[in-house]
């Protein structure tokens, strides 16, 4: 009689279908240094977009968790945090904003032939060149914001010349540049004059010199920076008499760091969306919403963003190809081609997995206020070849 059980028991056992697993989505991020003031917000976001999967049931039919590890901004620190979540048993990986802080831990995951998705990365590095096939990033190339700025001013706002002022820190200025180099002259416009300098330096008092001693002043200034280093430029700039227009990239989203510009004015920024409840889709503000009940206040700057959107792709592409496995979404992911999104339609392709051409909300700070007063999609998508210069 107890054989007989046993052998029903083995028997039920066998014809019973397994339960399904979790997917896992594994986030090898900054929680710790300075990088997790962009990680936390962008991971956040992703985090909301899980739970709406898993409210609508699921992916695959199968919930999505997640599980972290903390890089604690450091590159060394990012290849363990990698293989941790790897070993916890991630299927996806989510790391930093950062190529550079963020590659380490997505080169693990490329090497397990899973997808990692940078959450906020805007060099052209932050996937297929500088991690491999199988990494993406959730965020628009900063070639494109400097693009959009050059394109824009020249049909809104009828800029005809425009100085070039770079700082050289970080990779990320030099994409905004490289982009307003390569569209302002397609647009119609001249750049002329151009000057560097470094995010920490006290004064910019000789590049000033350069852009008064100029015939004209210049209808834009191309300011390719990021705080605190922006900040202080665009100071010194308007305290010098200088009005012209100043554009910049998405890094300076945010009114934080206006009390150290009273009442500025003239001041551009392209982003992926608004956070100051003006921008005319509804699904943005939904979302802002839903990020206030999350976190306990609005985001603070369009960085948010970009982790609900490649969550919502990787899902979609998930679904689409009926698996996890790496190479099987990498292929359902370069097939979207103006995929629609809450932030605007997204495209990704066999060569690039970035943004080179999306949608961009227009900010612009008046008197010390800044509002959404436009939407531009540059006209043409900017070329691996300038991407890679």
């Amino acid at each position: 009689m107890k054989h007989t059980l046993i052998a029903s028991a083995l028997t039920l056992a066998i014809a019973a279908p397994a339960l399904a697993e979790d997917i896992t989505v594994g986030f090898a991020i900054a929680k710790s240094g300075w990088m997790e003031a962009y990680d936390t917000p962008a991971a956040t976001a992703a985090k909301i977009r899980i739970d709406e999967i898993n409210a609508n049931g699921g992916l695959l039919g199968q919930q999505v968790k997640w599980i972290e590890a903390d890089t604690k901004t450091d590159r060394a620190q990012s290849a363990k945090a990698g293989l941790q979540v790897l070993d916890d048993g991630a299927d996806m990986m989510v790391v930093s904003c950062d190529y550079d802080f963020g590659a380490p831990a997505a080169l693990a995951a490329e090497a397990e032939g899973k997808n990692s998705f940078f959450l906020c990365a805007e060099d052209v590095k932050a996937g297929i060149q500088g991690v491999g096939p199988n990494s993406f990033s959730g965020s628009v190339l900063a070639a494109v914001q400097g693009a959009t700025m050059a394109e824009w001013s020249k049909a809104k706002r009828d800029a005809k010349t425009g100085y070039v002022l770079l700082d050289t820190t970080i990779e990320y200025n030099k994409g905004i540049c490289t982009g307003f180099d390569w569209m302002f002259p397609k647009a119609g416009g001249e750049i002329v004059g151009r000057d560097t300098f470094k995010n920490n330096d006290a004064s910019i008092a000789s590049q000033i010199s350069r852009i008064k001693a100029l015939p004209q002043e210049p209808d834009v200034i191309m300011l390719c920076s990021y705080i605190p280093g922006a900040a202080a430029a665009v100071r010194q700039i308007r305290a010098a008499g200088i009005n012209s227009l100043i554009l910049n990239g998405s890094a300076v989203d945010g009114s934080y760091w206006l009390d150290a510009t009273p009442n500025l004015s003239g001041f551009v920024v392209p982003v992926q969306g608004s956070i100051y409840g003006d921008d005319p889709r509804a699904a943005v503000e939904a979302f802002n919403v839903a990020y206030e009940a999350a976190a306990g206040a609005r985001p603070a700057s369009q960085y948010a963003y970009p982790g609900y959107i490649l969550i919502d792709l990787w899902a979609k592409a998930v679904e689409r190809a009926g698996t996890v496995d790496g190479a099987a979404v990498t292929a359902a992911l370069e097939q979207m081609n103006g995929e629609p999104t809450a932030f605007g339609p997204r495209t990704f392709t066999g060569e690039l997995h970035h943004q080179n051409s999306a949608e961009m909300q227009i900010i612009e700070i008046t008197d010390g206020t800044p509002a959404a007063v436009d939407s531009w999609t540059i006209s043409e998508a900017v070329p691996l070849g300038v991407l890679l210069k």
